[in-house]
């Protein structure tokens, strides 16, 4: 069935409180969406974030971040006043994301919700805890410790806590208990506020696309918890970090940083983390993207201690296998498989062999660096199992695009559409219109995109700090005929 539908994180969303959140201005999204006929609705992991501010980068490949909790519905909860909110500094730029105020201000305010709470009478409180028991706890005294030892790292904590001996475990759970109750807390209010809007959305027809990172944190409870399934030495150090080898776009290639799976320990459990893993996305969403789908296929293992990814080799990944045992244990799942960079013969086996949509991006439809005579990102290349993007939230909005690539490119873009004397705004229309002329199933645009928006709006710059993740929509940005224009494309084609 042929569809559309809009890339907006949730971040991103205007609100009056720093960053946005599960808010009306939420509800307010998904209503736009339904007037302009959208069907599909995606956002970028919904994890706590952690160095960087990156989404891709989170304490927790279960956890929610706080920072999404709505402040108002704590008001009406009456565990935060009206004033203790309004003075709540969390930053005062309605278009840019401050993420040390939050960081400061509003997990304090945070904090004084929980502590006016009374949450532990609360009986679905504790379901809450026995449902998510599995990865809840770990988090919440991660998290807890990281605070106790000033947020350093946890290969940096006392030796006892670090390693989970049983007295350190205990130690910490009985001192410590009002601060891990607390990130429970958090979790539970999270996915309450999440699971509302959610619904909202899919009484609409509107579905969830979540994005999965392929790679979880080093420091994250995750890696902590379960150092059984990483490549680490004896001190649970990496042995070995993820990332990308150079090419045209990076000499020195990209050094993620992550450590990487132990792939024949988590064969012997039969992918059960993964497994696990899984399910618990379809409890956020209803289609997942996974990241890097080619890193199972071949994953780029850099020695750790280094700088760049010059020294980096390919391994061998689980393959198909693991994606067969995923549809064994949870059914069949609706999965888009992040296949962009450079494809193997044996990539392109697996994600056949998955049956999973692939991604074709028009961005990369015109790159002069590009051999090939004919790009399979070209429309005319499609088939119908894939998913069209304009471009990603890791790359320059279609209107920077157009302003910064060469004149040989250009002239390539003008050519293909037919179009010689139309402004950048307008071939950004022509880019839309052929994302959603195509034959691809489905067709996913940036916000930014439909507002014709500049590099201003950019969302994350690859291999940079301290610019990423902070760009948000404009109050009244998303108008009534806009709706009207994208639900006019969407109908004429078919979505």
């Amino acid at each position: 069935m042929r569809a559309s539908g809009i890339l907006l994180p949730v971040f991103c969303i205007p609100s009056p409180h720093g960053i946005g959140c599960f808010s009306k201005e939420a509800y307010r999204i998904v209503d736009f969406l339904e007037k302009a006929g959208q069907k599909y609705w995606q956002i970028l992991p919904l994890g706590p974030t952690s160095y960087g501010d990156s989404p891709y980068q989170s304490f927790s490949t279960y956890a929610g971040n706080p920072y999404f909790i709505d402040l108002e519905e704590l008001i009406k909860e009456k565990v935060l006043t009206r004033a203790e909110v309004n003075h709540c500094d969390c930053g005062d730029d309605p278009q840019e994301i401050d993420y040390g105020k939050l960081y400061k201000n509003r997990m304090a305010l945070l904090r004084k919700a929980y502590e006016r709470s009374n949450i532990g009478e609360d009986g679905e409180f504790r379901k809450f805890q026995e449902k998510n028991g599995y990865w809840l706890k770990d988090y919440a005294i991660f998290m807890a410790v990281k605070k106790v030892f000033g947020d350093v790292c946890w290969e940096e904590w006392a030796d006892d806590i670090k390693y989970r001996y049983d007295n350190a475990m205990d130690y910490y759970q009985r001192e410590y208990y009002y601060e891990i109750e607390f990130y429970e807390y958090l979790q539970y209010i999270f996915m309450k506020q999440w699971s509302r809007l959610k619904k909202y959305a899919n009484d609409k027809g509107i579905r969830i696309i979540g994005d999965i990172p392929i790679y979880v944190a080093y420091d994250s409870a995750d890696v902590w918890a379960h150092p059984e399934l990483f490549l680490l030495d004896e001190n649970r150090k990496p042995s070995a970090v993820a990332g990308c080898p150079p090419d045209g776009f990076s000499a020195d290639g990209q050094l993620w940083g992550n450590p990487l799976y132990r792939w024949d320990y988590h064969k012997q459990t039969g992918y059960d983390w993964w497994v696990s893993r899984i399910a618990y996305c379809y409890e956020l969403y209803d289609c997942i993207r996974i990241d890097h789908f080619r890193g199972f296929d071949e994953y780029f293992s850099i020695p750790a201690g280094d700088t760049t990814a010059k020294n980096g080799h390919w391994e061998k990944g689980p393959g198909i296998d693991l994606f067969y045992t995923i549809k064994a244990r949870l059914g069949e799942k609706e999965i888009i498989a992040e296949d962009l960079g450079y494809m193997t013969e044996s990539v392109k086996e697996m994600v056949r062999l998955s049956g999973y949509p692939g991604m074709k991006v028009l961005e990369f439809a015109f790159d002069s660096r590009d051999s090939s005579d004919a790009s399979d990102y070209l429309p005319h290349n499609y088939v119908r199992n894939c998913v069209v993007y304009t471009g990603t939230h890791d790359n320059e909005t279609a209107k920077g695009w157009l302003g910064s690539i060469t004149k040989k490119e250009k002239k390539a873009v003008r050519d293909y559409f037919g179009r010689q004397k139309e402004t950048d705004e307008e071939l950004v229309t022509e880019l839309v219109r052929a994302a959603q002329s195509s034959v691809a199933d489905l067709c996913v645009i940036p916000i930014q995109d439909y507002l014709k928006l500049g590099n201003e709006a950019r969302i994350n710059f690859p291999s940079t700090l301290g610019i990423n993740w902070k760009w948000r929509l404009k109050k009244g940005e998303l108008t009534a005929s806009l709706a009207k224009e994208i639900l006019d494309m969407t109908k004429r084609y078919g979505r």
